[in-house]
């Protein structure tokens, strides 16, 4: 596996020209901008911008996998199967939640390189998405419509429906905070896109722990105050005819899990 077959073929030849079609040439392509945060570990995470042959311009993000320690393969195992690789695992899931309908980014690329069962390193080409962070849009709409709170509670709507829907196709994301949510607006219309899926699955039991999992790492990533005034009214539109005391019983179980969090990052000196 190399340039995938769905790809643009202007920029699949582009690829193959930069060498990014093998995972050789992927581990040595030295250009973009690398984009370093805490706890990557075996990882690396490449921004660059690829122009094919028709003029396009095209942003896109090289993930590159070393070798894992055990206890993260094991892990991987347990969830995803043996034979599998890092890369290969967020392919997947990127293919899966585009062939449910849920917006994602596209993969271009991907490759990896075994030692027996196991990948010894993996990577994997996808594109940008549009529009911008929910961390980074938030704040700013609530100032620039704070005189029109019919306008912020559309945008929770849509926020809520946005999850919903993910949920309700079997996914839990595992990692589900303002950074990996991308809003985009542009047509007029709120079109809500999930990134970073290495960690996403389908869990067979407890999907309700997993759910709320998930949606107290989105309430400890947005403002608290769209959190306190519109928080109910997001986890309502979430869960749909369920009553009142169900989604008393939701909040209670979220609100617990982000005080947890917020623990845990206060000891880290996070907080």
């Amino acid at each position: 596996m190399s340039v995938l077959d769905d790809a643009p073929p202007a920029l699949a030849d582009a690829l193959r020209r930069m060498g990014l079609d093998t995972v050789e040439g992927a581990f040595a392509y030295g250009g973009g901008d690398e984009l370093d945060k805490p706890g990557l570990a075996h990882r690396r995470r490449t921004r660059l911008a690829v122009t094919d042959a028709n003029g396009m311009t095209h942003e896109l993000y090289l993930k590159r996998y070393h070798r894992e320690g055990f206890a993260a393969r094991l892990r991987r195992w347990r969830t995803y199967g043996i034979r599998t690789s890092p890369a290969g695992v967020e392919l997947a899931n990127i293919q899966a939640l585009r062939a449910a309908g849920v917006d994602t980014m596209q993969a271009v690329a991907c490759g990896q390189e075994w030692d027996g069962l196991d990948a010894r390193r993996s990577y994997l080409i996808v594109t940008a998405v549009p529009g911008e962070r929910l961390e980074d849009a938030a704040g700013p709409f609530m100032q620039a419509h704070a005189d029109s709170p019919e306008a912020i509670s559309a945008f929770t709507a849509s926020l809520a429906e946005a999850v919903r829907r993910f949920h309700a196709a079997g996914f839990v994301h595992r990692d589900l905070y303002a950074c990996h949510l991308f809003l985009d607006d542009s047509s007029g219309a709120m079109r809500w896109y999930f990134i970073d899926l290495a960690r996403v699955f389908r869990p067979r039991f407890r999907r309700t722990r997993w759910r709320v999992k998930d949606l107290a790492e989105l309430k400890f990533s947005v403002p608290d105050a769209w959190s306190e005034a519109y928080g109910l009214a997001f986890l309502t539109t979430y869960l749909g005819e369920v009553g009142e005391a169900n989604v008393r019983r939701w909040s209670g179980m979220i609100d617990r899990k982000v005080a947890r969090m917020r623990r845990r990052e206060s000891r880290r000196g996070r907080i």
